[in-house]
């Protein structure tokens, strides 16, 4: 089993990004995937989850501004990213639960002007 993150990169404060992870060598169909990020010197950190569903959890600090989401047919999971703000700032990793954990290998998001 594989995830596969891709869509980071540097933007200024009020921007978007959008992230995307791949699920490969098994479906997380019915399975709950999401999204944690880790900023220097802090630990990692729970964004927002999905389940198979499609119930939605986020927390606090991206509440209003981030929008998860998935595509069944693609294996995929989406965290949209409005507003971003400096603390934003992290490697965000995307996980997928069946039974085990898995996690990707991450992407890093900057916000700076």
């Amino acid at each position: 089993v594989q995830l596969q993150a891709s869509g980071g990169g540097s933007v200024q404060p009020g921007g978007s990004l959008r992230l995307s992870c791949v699920a490969s060598g098994s479906s997380f169909r019915g399975n709950v995937m999401g999204w944690y990020r880790q900023a220097p010197g802090n630990e990692r950190e729970w964004v927002a989850t999905i389940t198979g569903g499609g119930a939605t959890n986020y927390a606090d600090s991206v509440k209003g501004r981030f929008t998860i989401s998935r595509d069944l047919a693609k294996n995929t999971v989406y965290l949209q990213m409005n507003s971003l703000k400096s603390e934003d700032t992290a490697v965000y990793y995307c996980m997928g639960s069946r039974g085990l954990t898995y996690w990707g290998k991450g992407t890093l998001v900057t916000v700076s002007s």
